[in-house]
């Protein structure tokens, strides 16, 4: 039962962490219309989220080497509190940029130390529990836009406040729940943080190589994804609601692909779900019907969250106790470095004048070509898993 409790008050917090992230997408055109910038300007709001999640990643692997991760995880929560009420206060660009770029830390902080924490929890069920957990972290993504439409009645203000608030909390009852459990002592061993990610270089490699260019290109869709909705036809309101739906798709999907992450051949799945992903962003950028959006939107939105248990699954089941947090802290930092730069990229695109289809497309179609030769390595036996 205390294991359960502090299960929970760690899906309460990743919860709040991800709206952290997350919250940013659909204030973009608030951003654009309150500091008059551009759409250049603006994804780089977005994308110092993403970056500042993958700045402190190496430094918190060394950390755990040193630190039991149940307090690393405390610790992410009130960098959390802190910088969402300095991102709050902010009047200028630069204010707001750093503020955003704090709030990733936190995140960072958190999936670091906490997904290693969480299978060594639940050493049995790792793709399980990694699902639950993703899962809740995925409700922030869902609640996110009518969030954010609730504290525009007030000031956009507020939605940073209530994250703050949230974090002080939930920071407060998760170490009330860490002290009152017995912690898992397999993490003990890994005290050696460049030999042991040296040590597993290979396993990083490959699963950079299968996940890394899909979440890049997934940046790049999801926050552009109301805009690029507006661009199919859809009111201010259906577009709203649409990247609604790609977020609540991702519910399901995440607790289903965890789960599915314990039973199939992981090599084989994450190519699998990456081939999918790329053959319905081609297939959204060839129809216009609500009715066809619709249900592209939501496969689009199920297929790409499956994704993310089942790259935590393929590495915290793969690797030792005795490298698990160091390598996993590299692989980390590099993977949430390749996606961060996703919204800057296709906005810097889009400003010169590319159109939505034809940028998606492009990157759908590099993603089918890479599934292919990684499927033909991984048949000749050269992919470890």
């Amino acid at each position: 039962m205390s294991r359960a409790r502090l299960f929970g008050s760690l899906c309460g917090l990743v919860f709040l962490l991800n709206l952290a992230r997350i919250v940013f997408a659909p204030l973009l055109d608030v951003f654009i219309a309150e500091f008059a910038i551009g759409e250049a300007t603006a994804g780089l709001i977005a994308t110092l989220v993403w970056v500042g999640s993958a700045s402190l990643r190496l430094p918190t692997g060394w950390v755990l080497t040193k630190v039991p991760r149940h307090r690393v995880v405390v610790a992410s929560g009130i960098v959390l509190a802190a910088s969402s009420a300095f991102a709050a206060t902010a009047t200028t660009v630069p204010h707001l940029m750093a503020g955003a770029f704090l709030m990733g830390v936190a995140s960072g902080i958190y999936f670091v130390s906490a997904n290693p924490l969480l299978s060594e929890l639940y050493p049995s069920r790792v793709g399980r529990v990694m699902g639950i957990h993703g899962a809740a972290s995925q409700l922030a993504a869902v609640i996110a836009a009518p969030f954010v439409a609730l504290s525009l009645l007030v000031d956009w203000r507020l939605a940073l406040w209530v994250i703050a608030a949230g974090a002080a909390l939930g920071t407060a009852y998760t170490w009330i729940a860490a002290k009152g459990t017995e912690m898992p002592t397999a993490g003990r061993a890994d005290r050696q943080f460049v030999a042991g990610a040296l040590s597993e270089w290979r396993i990083i490699v490959t699963a950079l190589a299968l996940v890394g260019a899909a979440v890049f290109v997934w940046q790049g869709v999801f926050n552009f994804y109301e805009l690029y909705m507006q661009s199919k036809g859809l009111s201010d309101r259906t577009a709203g609601t649409m990247l609604t739906l790609v977020f609540a798709a991702g519910v399901p999907a995440f607790y289903v692909g965890g789960d599915l992450a314990d039973r199939f051949p992981h090599v084989p799945y994450l190519l699998g779900i990456v081939g999918t992903f790329a053959a319905c962003l081609v297939a959204l950028t060839l129809v216009e019907g609500l009715f066809a959006l619709v249900v592209l939107t939501a496969l689009l939105g199920f297929v790409v969250h499956a994704l993310f248990p089942a790259a935590d699954t393929y590495l915290l089941d793969t690797l030792p106790d005795s490298t698990r947090g160091s390598a996993y802290a590299v692989f980390s930092s590099v993977w949430m470095l390749t996606q961060s730069l996703g919204s800057w990229t296709v906005g810097l695109i889009l400003e010169r004048g590319y159109a939505y289809d034809a940028v998606f497309a492009t990157a759908a179609l590099c993603l089918g070509v890479s599934v292919i030769g990684l499927a033909i390595l991984e048949r000749a036996g050269r992919l470890p898993s």
